[in-house]
């Protein structure tokens, strides 16, 4: 997705923590998630464990920021996907599953969480877009991709890169939930808790982290930054 979008579920887990400043949340069994500190609003990246992240610094400088400290790194974020996949599997087993893409975000975590799926899965997607400010999504959605797909009596699966304020993946679950799925739920990469604007829990969820504007495996900046393997602070 690109600034001001992101989407959201159901249920949270935790994860143990590596090197760096990243600690562990607990969770209730389904999902997961892992912070890690700092404060920068991100709701232009709106659009959540048992890994971690990797602290540290990547110096990358450039008109369009410099890249920072890592949260999660490439082997955690592979780890935990993995374990996001397996759970998925286990889940829904028996039972076609439609992934829904947010994008742009979301297509390099979906295209590695597919491959850890062991069911039969569909795969659609959506492009969305708030109006608001680069980082301050208000909250007011257009559809600029539909699904091509029509998922009355499916099971479906909305796939997230990150959640920030909740506003725009709240739209999508009511516009998405008028159709008579027979599941909704949501798998979100990445979430800020400390920026929800509305009650909303993702039933999955990889990493919870600080209110912190962070780029790399497809979260971007003016769309640079998405093609880094590891997700890091943006430094402005």
């Amino acid at each position: 997705m690109t600034d001001a979008r992101r989407t959201l579920s159901r249920v949270s887990v935790q994860a143990p923590t590596q090197a760096g400043a990243a600690a562990a949340v607990a969770a209730d069994g389904s999902g997961a998630a892992i912070p890690a500190g700092g404060a920068h609003g991100q709701d232009g990246q709106d659009g959540s464990g048992a890994a971690t992240r990797a602290g540290g610094a990547h110096g990358r400088v450039g008109e369009d920021g410099r890249v920072g400290e890592v949260l999660v790194s490439a082997d955690d974020l592979q780890r935990r996907v993995r374990e996001l996949g397996e759970q998925i599997s286990r889940d829904y087993a028996g039972r076609p599953l439609l992934l829904v893409g947010v994008l742009k975000g979301a297509v390099f975590f979906l295209s590695d969480l597919m491959r850890y799926i062991e069911i039969p899965v569909e795969v659609d997607f959506m492009a969305v877009a708030s109006y608001g400010s680069a980082t301050d999504s208000s909250g007011v959605v257009r559809i600029l991709k539909d699904l091509d797909a029509a998922i009355e009596d499916r099971d479906v699966l909305i796939v997230e890169d990150i959640v920030d304020s909740g506003l725009t993946l709240q739209y999508l679950l009511r516009n998405l939930g008028s159709r008579n799925p027979r599941t909704l739920e949501v798998c979100a990469l990445l979430t800020k808790p400390e920026r929800r604007k509305v009650q909303l829990q993702a039933r999955y969820v990889g990493f919870e982290i600080a209110d912190r504007f962070v780029v790399g495996y497809g979260l971007d900046y003016a769309e640079r930054h998405r093609n880094l393997p590891f997700v890091a602070v943006l430094e402005r």
